[in-house]
């Protein structure tokens, strides 16, 4: 069984270091969790009028069991470059890469908070296949543009109890959890999961336990923001967003504005979410955030994102449904290219 743990600001999987003794240009690379957004892993569509947005060019239907299939066919082949994380949603992201409206219902929650249980089913895979591999999952909860499918601030609260208790119950050790993607969108319908409360439900989260065990917990932050001092005192980590970065160096800016906040402690700081690439550069996101002793994530939006074409052609980024799960694009080569450089494998 694989399990995360935290000491000081590194990661440990088995009580060890990730990557131990690796550095990589004079970079510690020891202690962190290089990752990718890999939200549409779980991915369907209950609504009707949508889902055939998201039909496979080949067989003219969308289908959530082979989307599936082929993220977990992937996953060896992204832990052979030494990729260790993967994030995940139980409302997702936007399938189209970017979008203002969101019609589709890819929510693993009932209205009134309940888990749905195929949506659970198909976390509960990835979660074992992760465990298999070593690596560990960010398990996010949800998602602007999807919240507003529960109800009220109860459902909220229910929908963090059972998942915290479902993955309680199922014994893995190899998740963090986070709350919500950039709760500081101001798309967010419920109150309690915006910036100025959702220090609540990271605490309520932390606070549920089994067998005298609990999980680490935080939340996510839109591109060039950081963390609320409330947020930072109730985390175990932190999840920053590069979004909207186009100078390496405020990346680095940013670790340091939130290592500066009095709430501040010892704690990993993670970029799980960033869509600058540049990989080929001496200079990039990526190589910031590792410079400042932050992990980093790759967001793969597509070239296409929210076109019709890019989807279609069944070619383009991680985050565009129908998924290719595959290193079939340049960009995707180049990151795990440089993943497998700083692993050293």
């Amino acid at each position: 069984m694989t399990r995360v743990a935290i000491t000081g600001e590194d990661f440990l999987l088995d009580g060890r270091p990730t990557y131990e003794g690796r550095t990589w240009q004079g970079h510690r690379i020891e202690g962190l969790l290089l990752n990718s957004r890999m939200v549409q892993a779980t991915f369907d569509d209950l609504n009707p009028e949508t889902r055939g947005r998201w039909a496979y060019p080949d067989t003219g239907e969308w289908d959530p069991e082979r989307n599936l299939a082929e993220f977990l066919a992937g996953l060896p082949i992204y832990r052979q470059h030494g990729l260790l994380g993967i994030t995940v949603n139980l409302q997702g992201g936007s399938p189209e890469g970017y979008s203002k409206e969101q019609p589709w219902d890819n929510s693993a929650f009932a209205p009134d908070g309940g888990v749905r249980p195929d949506f659970m089913d198909r976390l509960r895979r990835v979660l074992d296949r992760a465990d298999e591999l070593g690596m560990v999952v960010i398990v996010g909860l949800f998602y602007f543009g999807q919240d507003e499918r529960l109800r009220d601030e109860a459902a909220v609260r229910r929908a963090v109890e059972e998942t915290i208790g479902w993955l309680l119950a199922g014994g893995w050790e190899n998740v963090l959890v986070e709350i919500n993607n950039e709760c500081d969108v101001p798309r967010y319908e419920h109150e309690i999961l915006q910036p100025g409360r959702v220090h609540e439900l990271i605490a309520a989260a932390r606070a549920i336990e089994r067998g005298g065990r609990r999980l680490l917990v935080g939340t996510s932050f839109r591109g060039r923001a950081v963390p609320t001092d409330a947020v930072v005192a109730a985390s175990d980590f932190l999840l920053l967003h590069g979004n909207g970065v186009t100078e390496p160096a405020f990346i680095g800016e940013m670790v340091t504005r939130t290592r500066a906040l009095p709430s501040f402690r010892p704690m990993p700081i993670v970029f799980n979410e960033d869509d600058h690439f540049d990989f080929e550069q001496a200079e990039n996101n990526f190589v910031a955030a590792v410079a400042h002793r932050a992990s980093w994530g790759y967001f793969d939006p597509g070239d296409g994102a929210g076109g019709a074409g890019a989807r279609s052609n069944y070619q383009d980024g991680y985050q565009l449904v129908p998924v290719n799960w595959g290193l079939n694009t340049e960009r995707k080569r180049g990151f795990f290219r440089l993943v497998a450089e700083m692993a050293g494998v």
